[in-house]
């Protein structure tokens, strides 16, 4: 069997037909207009895929996160969605007071030897929740909210403004929400717009199974159009650009004033879970940037009567719908939630084509948030899968497409496999769970290198990632529940490549050994629920 053609050029097709049904009224965030050239190329790019990190949230941020934060030259971009008091927050602290103490240092040896002064040094915050009170009263505006500098060690957690202003690092902090659910959850960091980290895991305390996958390249241009457009102030159309921002790294007037945080003993937190994979290579790989505005309706349905709507047409949400449509052999998925019914009723279809399906997600995670955001829970949901699966009927006449492209508006929710006359795929089922669940794993004040080789122990699995017919990767801060699908503002990172596809599956199937249980098996009638 052969794939259809054209998977970038049908997205872009169904992108630019169904961008005209979008409401002026309350444009998209980022708002991108795919008539326009330049706004393409911010959708469809390439990259270098370089490193593939898997572990906990601490031990990303620790060990390869902050230290390239520390290590910029001129700008640091952090966007995050949660901020919470944690070991990673007191570890980002901890990096940028010694950092600031550093350049302190450069300052005043530049000053004394009348040598040129080193330039400063940008770093910007982006946040969206950090707790229940402040999404309450945060302002209702795309300007958002700004902190003051007096109000960034008390609220924040971070350095007092003078230590940074005397280190020359000129911090800004911002955050963005708008009631009742539509947080911006997307998760990255950009270095001197040369590198850019895609995370899975938030400024946060969770103990959780972690992804995150750095990359060069155009990509990296593009991820900071998604930034500037949502968190910039928007009176302006184009975000400055610095001289700076072309130049290659290491081409700089600023060489030698990056800082090697190992060497100052800062907190490393260590995970049972931790895997770096090399993903460098010396060719691009096509990539897709995909970002999904946030709503405020989240189109509730909540009588039984009632059949579920379609999701809204985000870049994210149409290019996944497109994947599992168009898979021919298998769809891989991790995600720490699933409660989207239009995802549901696409996985079906997929197995009614043949297609193996395989997910792993959680039993018990964040069930409050799920049945706030979609009145129902992950585990309710994949009984209902399985108990469709299991129930195959007659193909349902006068089928019809939901508008997002994903799923069969007018299925019944009971409804089995339609009757394709094909073999009927395979699907597997498995909750995540702990394997080693009590060591701390951290050290305080130690280098990488001393550091115990145990460390934390994911509780639950939060990593987001897709594998379809393992040539296409998606990574992000999209789940497969409700709430990512229709009222948060998110951000989906999609590669083309069969080489890139296997590293990350081989180095996701050795972290979760020995952490899932099987709970269903179509194959073989093994699992329960």
């Amino acid at each position: 069997m052969t794939r259809p053609p054209g998977l970038i050029h049908e997205f872009l097709r169904q992108l630019e037909s169904r961008q005209s049904l979008h409401s002026e009224s309350n444009p998209d965030l980022p708002r991108y207009d795919v008539q326009n050239p330049t706004d393409r190329g911010l959708l469809v790019t390439s990259s270098r895929p370089q490193r593939f990190f898997l572990g906990t949230g601490a031990s990303i941020f620790t060990n390869y996160l902050i230290p390239a934060i520390t290590s910029a030259q001129h700008e640091v971009i952090l966007v995050t969605c949660f901020w919470a008091p944690s070991r990673t927050l007191t570890a980002l602290c901890e990096a940028l007071s010694k950092l600031a103490a550093h350049r302190r240092r450069l300052v005043q040896e530049a000053r004394a030897t009348g040598s040129t002064p080193i330039p400063p040094l940008h770093v910007r915050i982006c946040l969206s929740s950090r707790s229940l009170l402040q999404k309450l009263l945060h302002p209702q505006s795309r300007s958002g909210y700004t902190y003051p500098p007096a109000s960034w060690h008390k609220k924040l957690g971070l350095p007092e403004p003078a230590l940074l202003e005397a280190g020359g690092i000129r911090l800004e902090a911002k955050s963005l929400f708008f009631l009742p659910f539509s947080v911006m959850h997307p998760k990255f960091v950009i270095i001197d717009r040369q590198r850019a980290f895609v995370p899975s895991c938030n400024v946060s305390w969770e103990s959780w199974l972690e992804g995150c996958v750095e990359i060069t390249g155009d990509a990296v241009r593009a991820l900071f159009a998604f930034y500037s457009r949502t968190w910039e102030d928007p009176a302006d159309t184009e975000p400055a650009r610095d001289a700076w921002s072309d130049r290659v790294p290491g081409d700089s007037e600023a060489a030698g004033t990056s800082w090697d945080g190992a060497e100052a003993g800062l907190v490393m937190v260590r995970s049972t879970a931790r895997l770096c994979v090399d993903l460098e290579s010396h060719d691009t790989v096509a990539t897709l940037v995909l970002p999904s505005s946030y709503h405020r309706n989240p189109r509730f349905r909540p009588f039984p009567w009632q059949r579920s709507p379609p999701p809204p047409d985000t870049p994210l949400n149409i290019a996944s719908m497109q994947l599992f449509e168009r898979a021919q052999r298998s769809i891989y998925i991790q995600t720490p939630n699933l409660t989207c019914e239009s995802v549901i009723i696409a996985l079906l279809d997929a197995l009614a084509r043949g297609v193996e399906v395989n997910i792993v997600t959680n039993r018990n995670m964040m069930l409050l948030e799920q049945l706030v955001t979609a009145g129902t829970t992950t585990s309710w949901c994949i009984r209902s899968l399985i108990r469709r699966f299991c129930r195959p009927k007659a193909a349902l006449g006068g089928k019809q497409k939901a508008q997002s492209g994903g799923g069969d508006a007018s299925r019944d929710l009971e409804a089995g496999l339609p009757n394709t006359g094909t073999r009927v795929g395979r699907l597997l089922i498995w909750y995540f769970h702990a394997k080693n669940p009590s060591s701390p794993g951290v050290l305080e004040g130690q280098p990488a290198v001393a550091t115990r080789p145990q460390g934390e122990e994911p509780v639950h699995s939060h990593l987001k990632l897709a594998l379809v017919d393992a040539e296409y990767a998606l990574l992000g801060s999209g789940n497969l529940d409700r709430a990512s699908w229709f009222t948060s503002q998110e951000l989906g990172i999609l590669f083309q490549s069969r080489e890139l596809c296997s590293k990350i599956k081989a180095a996701v199937d050795g972290v979760l050994e020995g952490r899932l249980d099987l709970i269903f098996d179509s194959d073989h009638g093994t699992g329960s629920n």
